[in-house]
């Protein structure tokens, strides 16, 4: 499915995240052109609706079309109001301009001061009249309620009917109202009476629609440019999984040597790909010491069979003494035990490869242990006519003593059998500070410098013309290396022609009591 794709679901969210910003950016657009439409519109009503206030109590109207501004005192928040006409009963001159007197003797409510009740019907000039022209296309049209019982007299473009504003009050500022698609600017004056300018809102409303539209088309445009940039950059982003997916498909039918093209390696996906590359060498190399080390014990195992059918055919190939009999037995026997102790190396090995055991044990005193090993050596050595010096100083580490006493085994083991005959060999334990040294060194002929990269390999012999006939298969070093490492120690040689070799091993110093016997 798409959705099971990384890059559809980039897309996707992306998708998603571009329409709602876009909707967002285009309602906010709408309203601000809008609202700014209606700024627009109110404002010239409210100027239409203060030049009404003005004619309806006599005044000139001083404004033009297009340039009409309220006269001094409207809209200020004084007496009259924003839009309200000139106050009456005002004192003139000095501090006091502006305060309101007392209404005058004739006041009536609904009628100016001073006007007779018989007020005529139209009270508006000529040229507040024009401001509102009948055939106009901006379609401007006014109301006035005036008198004693609310006379309305309107344009002759006017709605039909027109409801007169509720009053609030004295309230003379100029107030908006929407009503049936249109909008309309009123004031009351301080006598009761109502101005009213308003203008249908279909004109400015359609105006809206090619902005509408621009905004859709403008919005297409930036989510096809967003997607297709984002499509393109999950296509970059994602190149590189397929590369590793390949790679690894290849790896997974046997073709081991493949590597990931690793690109840029300061990004993540390169950081992965490196850190696979690595992983599939030691894959690699995982598997070529594998195939080595089943190819090399198939061949040391076969050897000793051969040996076996070999010499018991022959034996019973015709009747023989009891004592020919006897020297075969002796002569399988020995090949037997020779494979029981390839077997055991080989369990050992793999005992060491799955891991898993806790060799970390009690402390023990690992001078001690190369003791009791160096007495079962001497004889070995005795044969030879070799002398084993022994500086053992006192050292307590931690772990397994048996194991670590079958390292000792095999190193003075190797110095022995590979020494000089009648050489000498040394065997040192000591404290060094923070681990534990032990040392082994021999003055035979050295190990070349092509074999000591190799020494510690499986089935590894720096004399390839020797085999496991004499009981020598090239494990115990491999052996020693697995010990000593599961130990959490290192063990290393150093080694020229002519000048013997030296093999250290260093481990964790353990604790000071409770020493294992």
């Amino acid at each position: 499915m798409l959705t099971d794709s990384i890059r559809w679901r980039l897309q996707l969210w992306l998708g998603v995240l571009l329409l709602g910003l876009l909707a967002a950016f285009g309602v906010t657009s709408w309203q601000l052109e809008k609202t700014q439409r209606i700024r627009r519109l109110d404002d010239e009503l409210a100027k239409r609706a203060t030049a009404l206030g003005v004619g309806i109590r006599g005044g000139e109207q001083p404004f033009s079309p297009g340039k009409l501004s309220p006269p001094p005192g409207f809209g200020r928040g004084g007496p009259g109001g924003r839009g309200g006409p000139p106050d009456f009963g005002r004192r003139g001159g000095g501090p006091d301009e502006g305060r309101r007197g007392p209404p005058p003797p004739d006041f009536r409510p609904g009628f100016p001061p001073g006007e007779p009740p018989d007020l005529p019907e139209d009270r508006l000039s000529q040229s507040v009249k024009d401001l509102f022209p009948a055939d106009g296309a901006d379609g401007y049209y006014y109301t006035l309620w005036t008198g004693v019982l609310g006379r309305q007299q309107k344009s002759a473009n006017a709605p039909d009917f027109v409801p007169m504003p509720p009053s609030d009050g004295r309230n003379t500022q100029i107030q908006f109202r929407d009503r049936d698609g249109f909008r309309e600017a009123y004031h009351f004056t301080e006598l009761g009476e109502c101005v009213l300018a308003g203008r249908p809102l279909r004109s400015d409303l359609a105006g809206m629609k090619p902005f509408a539209t621009r905004l859709i088309l403008t919005g297409l445009g930036v989510l096809l440019v967003g997607l297709g940039g984002g499509w393109l950059l999950t296509t970059h982003s994602i190149r590189p999984i397929r590369q590793i997916s390949d790679a690894a498909s290849r790896i997974s039918e046997g073709n081991l040597s493949e590597r990931i093209p690793v690109g840029k390696p300061g990004n993540e996906l390169g950081q992965l790909a490196g850190v696979l590359n690595s992983t599939f060498s030691k894959l690699e190399d995982s598997f070529a010491q594998q195939k080595r080390f089943t190819a090399d014990a198939s061949h040391e195992l076969r050897t000793p069979l051969t040996v076996l059918i070999t010499e018991t055919q022959a034996t019973l190939s015709r009747e023989r003494s009891s004592g020919e009999y006897r020297e075969t037995l002796e002569g399988n026997l020995e090949t037997a035990r020779q494979m029981k102790s390839l077997t055991e190396a080989l369990l050992e090995l793999a005992r060491l490869d799955a891991g898993g055991e806790d060799l970390h044990g009690m402390p023990y005193d690992l001078a001690e242990v190369a003791g009791k090993v160096l007495g079962k050596l001497r004889p070995l050595a005795e044969a030879r006519d070799a002398t084993i010096t022994a500086k053992l100083e006192p050292a307590v580490t931690h772990g397994s003593p048996e194991r670590l006493g079958l390292v000792i085994s095999n190193l003075v083991g190797n110095a022995i059998h590979h020494g000089r005959q009648h050489g000498q060999i040394t065997l040192e334990v000591r404290d060094a500070g923070g681990e534990i040294a032990l040392i082994v060194s021999d003055d035979g002929p050295g190990i070349s410098p092509d074999d000591l990269p190799h020494l510690f390999e499986r089935f590894y012999r720096a004399d390839k013309s020797r085999t496991g006939s004499n009981g020598r298969y090239g494990l115990g070093l491999a052996i020693c290396n697995g010990l000593v490492e599961a130990e959490g120690g290192a063990i290393s040689v150093e080694s020229e022609p002519g000048s013997g070799a030296v093999f250290t091993v260093k481990l964790p110093r353990g604790g000071d009591s409770a020493v294992c016997p």
